[in-house]
């Protein structure tokens, strides 16, 4: 019995990691399918314009150059995509031949964009100090997944190429970064075009969302946005922690971790900081800028071309953004910082991890839940006696209003409820207010979508105060 009990358990592992590689070619797939999307866009703005009577044409003859722009803009952002997944290691073998019975189709795992909950699998790839995720929806799977706002290797990015003619497919990856005066070094197998599966524009959409949320992280421009969010977590954490020591350092754990930006913020401020992620999407780009960019500034993307809507000028929506504003590994970041890939629930419920963080970080992230109870609860256990929770970010549940086949649970609770949860779970408040902020946005749009994030900090209770 217990030979037929453990070929069950091995032919469950092996069916779980068959999904979880398809869902991970997935998304690759969908980053590789970035450049064509993207092209179909201009293809539909030039088809429009095509369509205009002859003196209303006649007032726009600049758009024709515009689209040529966008087109060198497209190839650019294409460039760094690629660039970005070469250097991804997969934890799986994605070389295998993945043969999914059982009627599961590829539609039937988008929901697999991340670690599978029962492989309970976390990835921790520290930078030392020698150097060595509305776009809000991104990391949950379903069809609310908008930008309607949620680790060094040296390469020679700079190669000329003379002749582009062989390429004939001008609308795949490889041939937009060639065709823009750059070659790429030879790409990893499992990066073989034979591999790249055909995917939804919805999972393309998601590629975009990584793009903006580069710029909220890694730039400049986004550090408006890191001000109003991630300040005053900062300066919080400054104040509860005065005498932080780096030979003890205390730790702090950043779920929703995102791009990993507030977790390195954390870690340069004498922290043992670990983020967690759970989205793929995420944890690819974020590997990629926390290990292997080279320099402040190493990279131009052009994040706000896909849209023709609310722009002042062709100019804003063409405007370069130089990633990243700040050399991570050069950054004076604390010894023990990690990002650990994995789902919240599953890693964070183990008992190893019981009251082993001083302070829990979460940033935009509750709302991710599927059960905000749970978060909440684990949270608690987590953290030490006399541990403090710092919570900013609103309640757009990302799973409220969903109605699919699956029928996923979504507990959709007020703020008010989440504060009652949160006292019966051992939560003191010591501090709370609100926030304005913004998510990913366009500073020079005419739109500007904002937040009213409540942000608080409680405490949990001692054995002698319980």
């Amino acid at each position: 019995m217990s030979e037929i009990e453990t070929a069950d358990e091995l032919q469950r592992r092996e069916f779980e990691e068959a999904l979880e590689v398809k869902s991970l070619r997935r998304i690759i797939s969908a980053y590789l399918n970035y450049p064509e999307a993207a092209e179909e866009d201009v293809k539909r703005w030039e088809r429009s314009l095509t369509k205009l009577p002859p003196h209303h044409k006649a007032l726009l003859s600049h758009l024709p150059s515009k689209f040529q722009k966008l087109r060198w803009c497209i190839s650019e952002n294409s460039y760094f995509i690629f660039e970005m997944l070469k250097m991804f290691e997969p934890p799986l073998d994605m070389s295998q031949d993945v043969d999914i019975r059982e009627n599961q189709h590829l539609d039937d795992v988008s929901g697999s964009h991340h670690f599978s909950r029962s492989r309970n699998l976390c990835l921790c790839e520290s930078t030392s100090t020698s150097g060595g995720v509305d776009c809000h929806y991104l990391a949950e799977p379903s069809s609310k997944e908008t930008c309607n706002g949620k680790y060094p290797a040296p390469f020679n990015k700079e190669q000329e190429v003379d002749d582009c003619k062989s390429l004939r497919n001008q609308d795949t990856l490889y041939a937009s970064a060639c065709c823009n005066g750059k070659v790429s070094s030879s790409p990893p197998e499992w990066l073989d075009p034979s591999l790249q599966l055909h995917v939804p524009l919805v999972d393309v959409d998601k590629v975009r969302c990584i793009i903006r949320n580069i710029v909220r992280d890694w730039a400049n421009e986004g550090q408006k946005e890191r001000d109003q969010c991630y300040r005053p977590i900062l300066e919080e954490l400054e104040r509860l922690f005065p005498n932080r020591s780096n030979e003890n350092p205390p730790a702090c754990l950043v779920p929703g971790a995102g791009l990993g930006r507030l977790a390195l913020e954390i870690s340069c401020l004498g922290f043992a900081s670990q983020g967690n992620e759970f989205s793929y999407y995420m944890m690819i780009c974020s590997s990629f800028i926390l290990n292997h960019t080279q320099a402040a500034g190493e990279w131009t993307i052009f994040p706000w071309i896909h849209s023709n809507c609310n722009s002042v000028s062709d100019n804003d929506q063409l405007r370069p953004v130089s990633v990243p504003d700040i050399h991570p590994a050069s950054a004076g970041i604390t010894e023990g910082f990690s990002m650990c890939g994995g789902d919240f629930v599953e890693v964070y419920s183990d008992p190893s991890q019981a009251g082993v963080w001083d302070a829990v970080v979460t940033c935009f992230f509750l709302d991710t839940a599927h059960n905000i109870v749970e978060y909440i609860e684990i949270i608690s256990k987590v953290l030490k006696d006399g541990g403090v929770w710092i919570n900013l970010g609103p309640l757009l549940y990302h799973f409220a209003d969903m109605y699919s086949p699956e029928d996923e649970m979504s507990i959709d609770l007020s703020l008010e409820d989440v504060k009652r949860v949160a006292l019966h779970y051992g939560f003191i408040f010591e501090k709370e207010s609100t926030i304005e902020t913004t998510y990913t946005t366009n500073l020079r749009s005419m739109m500007q979508n904002r937040y009213y994030a409540a942000f608080w900090t409680m405490r949990k209770k001692t054995k002698a105060t319980l």
